[in-house]
This record gives structure tokens, sequence and C-alpha cells, in this order.
């Protein structure tokens, strides 16, 4: 009897732990922000962009960094590298990258939904949007010239599904990370959906809306930034990260269309300057500006058969000056430079790069008028009449010293030379005109 007592007693004890009450958790994790770092960047987002934003993740994880960094963003996209050596960099942050896209009427595009998607806090700014990530080809032929234009009929690009494919596992990949909207991120990249700040608050794709970086900053406080905590931001210092003169200056010429435009001003130069030897100016200015396109081309990853097919067009170019081929070589030359334009990159881009048609019309047009322009003087150089030395006197008047029958001695532009008539015995004293130069010896006749 006793033992059925402790056995119901125990089994009493055990019912009672199991319906005891859970023990309460601890309190949320606070994460204290008393400085902020913010970082603008406005423009395409290459490998410029990529070691700006790299500088400031760097300078906010250092010791006595700021506590939170905030990348005021706009971009119409850029490069896949340089996109996701951004987004590798934020994750690896020991400190929250928040991303403000700004200031109101921009837009964070292609890439730079990427960017926005890998940050555990996201604002906008009013009349801004974020939207349509979906890869495509730079350099690509324009206007869909040599592909299906029939869509019923059109077949899938196996390399486009793979490109599309790949972006959407990434983007799946980062959204589930942090947190956002995966079904809109993943739609944003397979059928390029673009939404405004609102919708995108209503979406979860972004947190808030705020007009400046101080409403962005009461309005951060209090939220729940992933693995760091709750956001305590009670007027923190706010400090800024500016683009160095190197990064502009990169950012500005890592541009397809800057490379054109300095590739056309470099071959200009060296034309110039092969025609006319020793003007030094155009032949520095077009090798300068010829290293700064192959730097721009390399960054690109561009296609080496597109650089080669440009480079073939400048040695046409170059013949022509010198061979009379009718416009034969300036017209090859063009298509080479047209074709060369057109299949010049072939690396996977987030949006935002691309060869304006034209860009690449005009900076053929113009090579056509330069070597045109060389062609012309050289021509008209050629044709001119030779106004020093020996074959000068063709034309000129003089004097016979002594008879010519036919042979004598003439003096012409205070010279004597030996002379022979072309037209019967000249008598001493009489005015003669040269005809021709052999040699050492003119050809005359008398004046009449």
């Amino acid at each position: 009897m006793k033992i059925k007592t402790i056995s119901l007693l125990l089994s009493f004890c055990a019912c009672a732990a199991y319906a005891a009450p859970a023990k309460k958790a601890g309190p949320a994790r606070v994460y204290e922000v008393k400085s902020v770092l913010v970082a603008p960047y406005s423009g395409v987002i290459t490998p410029a962009a990529a070691e700006f934003v790299s500088d400031a993740v760097d300078k906010v994880n250092k010791a006595g960094g700021a506590d939170l960094l905030v990348i005021a963003l706009d971009t119409p996209g850029g490069l896949d590298s340089s996109m996701r050596e951004i987004i590798k960099k934020m994750l690896a942050s020991k400190k929250p990258v928040a991303v403000y896209v700004s200031p109101q009427g921009a837009r964070a595009a292609s890439a730079g939904v990427f960017i926005s998607m890998a940050s555990p806090l996201v604002a906008m700014a009013p009349g801004t949007n974020i939207g349509a990530a979906h890869p495509v080809v730079i350099g690509g032929l324009p206007g869909g010239i040599g592909k299906e234009k029939d869509k019923a009929e059109k077949k899938k690009d196996p390399m486009d599904e793979k490109m599309v494919n790949d972006a959407a596992a990434y983007m799946k990949s980062i959204t589930e990370k942090t947190g956002r909207n995966v079904d809109w991120a993943t739609r944003a990249v397979t059928k390029s959906e673009s939404i405004s700040a609102e919708e995108a608050v209503k979406e979860g794709v972004a947190d808030f809306i705020a007009a400046d970086i101080n409403e962005f900053l009461v309005k951060a406080d209090g939220r729940k930034i992933g693995e760091f905590g709750t956001l305590r931001a009670v007027k923190p210092a706010v400090d800024y990260l500016r683009q160095t003169r190197r990064q502009k200056f990169l950012a500005t010429i890592t541009d397809p269309n800057i490379a054109m435009i300095l590739m056309s001003l470099g071959a200009a130069g060296l034309f110039i300057e092969l025609y006319n030897p020793g003007l030094i100016l155009p032949g520095v200015v077009g090798a300068v500006s010829l290293v700064m396109a192959f730097y721009s081309f390399q960054t690109l990853s561009a296609n080496f058969a597109g650089v080669a097919l440009i480079m073939l067009g400048f040695v046409f170019f170059i013949v022509e000056i010198k061979v009379v081929s009718y416009g034969l070589l300036t017209l090859a030359g063009a298509a080479s430079v047209l074709m060369g334009g057109l299949m010049l990159f072939n690396q996977p881009s987030m949006g935002g790069l691309s060869i304006s048609m034209s860009m690449l019309l005009s900076t053929v047009v113009g090579l056509i008028a330069v070597v045109a322009g060389v062609a012309f003087i050289a021509l008209r150089a050629q044709l001119r009449r030779v106004v020093t030395g020996i074959e000068s006197l063709e034309g000129r008047k003089g004097l016979a010293k002594t008879a010519l029958a036919p042979k004598g001695t003439v003096l012409v532009e205070g010279e004597l030379w030996e002379a022979e008539s072309v037209s019967g015995d000249i008598p001493a004293g009489a005015e003669v005109i040269v005809t021709a130069v052999q040699g050492f010896k003119i050809r005359v006749r008398i004046s009449k």
C-alpha cells in the first residue's frame, strides 16, 4: 500500500512539473548605436563602387569605428562581379550595414536590388523605387538584331536561362538570410518587377520610408536588425564618407560609352601624330586616351575579338592615309570598328551598363571624318606645287649667260646652271624659262 501511495505521489509531481509554465526568456538583446557612418553612392555599380563600399565597411569594422553603416544608394545597376563583391563584404561585416535608397527620386534597380536585399535594414526616401533585377549581357546587339522577333516562336536562350536561374537562386539565398520578401525578390529577377517606396514597405521589401537621414535614424530606433538585436539609436553622431578623387575618376572612365570615346580620341590623336610627326600633343593625348580605354575594357572584361576588330579598323584607317584606295579602306575600317563595338562586351551585368548605339555610330562617324580630313590634307600636299629645292625651278625665268647651241650656262635665281635648250639655239643674254629639271641640269626654252 505504501509503495502504491509513493508511486501516485511521484506521478502527481511529474505531471505538475510538466504542466508548470515555462521559464520566461531573458530580455531582448539591444544594439547601442552611438555613431553612424553614411556612405552616399550614386552611379553604376563598377569596381570603383565596390572599392568605395569595401572601404566604408572596413572603416566601420576597425577599432573605434562607427556602430552602424548606412549606404545611401542610388543606382541603375551594374556589373554582377562588383555587386557580389559588395554583398560579400556586407554579409561579412561584424557591424550592421543598412541601405537607404535616397535622395528623393533615386532608385535601386538591378544590382541595387541585390545590395538592398543583403541588408538587415532597408529604408527608402519618398518618390524612390526598387526592382527590375533581370540579368543582361552588356554590349549585346541592340534592338534584337539577329534574333527571332516572333515571340510565339522564339526559343529561350539556354545561356540566358542559366544567368536568370543563377541570379534568382542568389537572390533567394540573400533574402532568406536577411528575412526579406523572398517571393517578390525572386519576381524582381525573373519578371523584372519594380515597385514604389510605398509598395515596398507593404510588401516587406523595405522597412520604412524616411525623407532624410535624421528621420531614418528616428524610425530605425527600436527595430530589430537580424542577429544584432534591437537597434537603439538615440541622437547618434553622424559622419559621412565621400568617394576619393581617384574613385570618382575610375568610376567615370569605367563605362562602355566612355571607353569608346577614349578609344576614338586615342585613335584620332595617333592619326594626326603619324601624319605630322613632331606635334607631340596629339600623340601624347592619343596614347594616354588609349591606355585609359584599355583599362576600362579590361575592367569590364571586354571581348578580345571585339578589341582586335577595333584595332584592325584603326590599321585600315592609318593605311588609308598612306595609300589611295578611293575610300575602300575607310569603309573597311568603319565596318570593323562597328562590328568590334557590337561584340566588345560579353560579361553578365545587372543592368545600368550598355553601349549606346548612337554613341557607337557617332564614334565611327567621327573617326571617318578625322581620317577623311587627314587624307584630304595629305592628298592636297602631294598635289601642291613644290616651292623649295631644285624641283621648284620649273617654270622660273632665267638669263642665258652663254649662247645655248643647244647647251650652255643659264643664271636662274642667282645661281648658274648647266642648261640645254629645247627651242633651238638661244643667244647669250636672252631671257629663258626653265621647262624641266633633270638631276643638276635644267632644260630651258626662250621666253616669248
